[in-house]
């Protein structure tokens, strides 16, 4: 098991015309299991391929343990890595594919690569495959040996390209909870990319979201979910994605308001809020669908027209004309109809507020700079 340090890491393509990865500095603690998320193209890929010596940084270092292995070959880098479209030979067995690693590089008598594959086999509950090939496999069984290559090499660190986005939803639970109780249980370090959100929040013990080829934030899921660094971290996480107003900054008499289009009004009593917006003449109000409230009509109850209703088993999500197409997630017995008037309710504490111009949030940074520096 090693620590992962990436310092400063690019990626361009085309002459530096397309930068895939932009200033990426990260590291990922020896045993610990890092999530990688973010939209198509935003460079998280190109970063795994990057640890993996797959592909060359145009600039930056990249450390496994305390050994420099940017320009090391990738057979020579101590890492195993898991591909989406699982890459087994299609002409070998289970235990040839698994042993492959094994045989390329070590120095294993071929008995003894024989007996860790059948182990790793073993627990990876495939040992009854290993004399079928690829073709007479399920996509899950396939995964599984795919996993149990990387796992048969007992390398320094895991990568995971997407590992599970080939399978249905069923499987991709059941694999999801296997390689969270393998990595428990190996202690191996691990970096894991997805575009899947939810797996990429259930999954690791930080989760890394880049967008853009730039990193937006690194924290423990539920800190990232609670407190986004900027605005497109609060809709990126989160589903249904986080409800967003630009709203007008109106102080008097002491008091502060928030207004917006189509009606929307709110007082702001809190005074860390208020701190935040104050000289600011508009910011951009965030809230999650699940923090929205139907409520009687009050002094801080926002009215509003329901637009659509969508049940989904337990919970109903109301599309609501506020702003940019408003959700509120409530219990299944709640049931408006469409184009009845209603009142919403927020509680302070589960206010973002984010900076008009370039989308940074007011709150993550003004609770940064009241943290001491040790």
């Amino acid at each position: 098991m090693a620590t992962v340090t990436l310092d400063h890491l690019r990626k361009e393509y085309d002459n530096g015309q397309i930068v895939a990865v932009d200033d990426v500095s990260l590291t990922v603690e020896d045993g610990e299991f890092v999530t990688v998320v973010g939209p198509s193209g935003c460079g998280k890929s190109t970063t795994l391929r990057m640890i993996a010596g797959l592909e060359r940084p145009t600039d930056g270092r990249i450390y496994v343990g305390n050994d420099d292995v940017t320009g090391v070959h990738a057979r020579k880098r101590d890492v195993a890595m898991v591909f989406q479209n699982y890459a087994l030979y299609p002409h070998k067995t289970v235990e040839q594919n698994m042993a492959f690693g094994l045989r390329m590089s070590t120095d294993l008598s071929k008995d003894e690569r024989r007996e860790t594959v059948r182990e790793t086999a073993e627990m990876m509950g495939i040992e009854d495959l290993l004399d079928q090939k690829p073709d007479e496999l399920s996509g899950g069984q396939k995964q599984r040996v795919a996993l149990g290559r990387a796992i048969v090499r007992d390398p320094d660190v895991f990568l995971f390209d997407e590992p599970l986005s080939n399978l249905d939803a069923k499987l991709r639970t059941t694999m999801r909870t296997e390689i969270q109780r393998l990595q428990n249980e190996l202690g191996t370090t691990s970096v894991y990319v997805t575009h899947d959100q939810e797996e990429a929040m259930t999954m690791g013990d930080r989760i890394v979201i880049l967008n853009g080829g730039e990193l937006q934030q690194s924290g423990v899921p539920k800190e990232v979910y609670n407190d986004p660094a900027n605005e497109f971290v609060g809709g990126f996480i989160g589903s249904p994605s986080m409800n967003f107003l630009t709203v007008t900054v109106e102080e008097s008499g002491g008091t502060t308001r928030l207004v917006g289009e189509d009606g929307f009004e709110y007082g702001l009593t809190d005074e860390r809020l208020r701190n935040a917006v104050r000289g600011r003449e508009q910011v951009r109000l965030g809230i999650r669908p699940e923090d929205v409230r139907v409520a009687e009509p009050g002094l801080d109850a926002v009215e509003t027209t329901v637009e659509v209703i969508e049940p989904v088993g337990s919970d109903n999500y109301l599309h609501l004309a506020l702003g940019e197409d408003s959700i509120a997630r409530v219990a299944s017995d709640v049931e408006p109809d469409t184009g009845e008037t209603i009142h919403v309710s927020f509680d302070p504490s589960d206010l973002h507020l984010f900076d008009a111009s370039d989308g940074e949030s007011l709150l993550y940074e003004a609770e940064r700079s009241a943290t001491p520096t040790v």
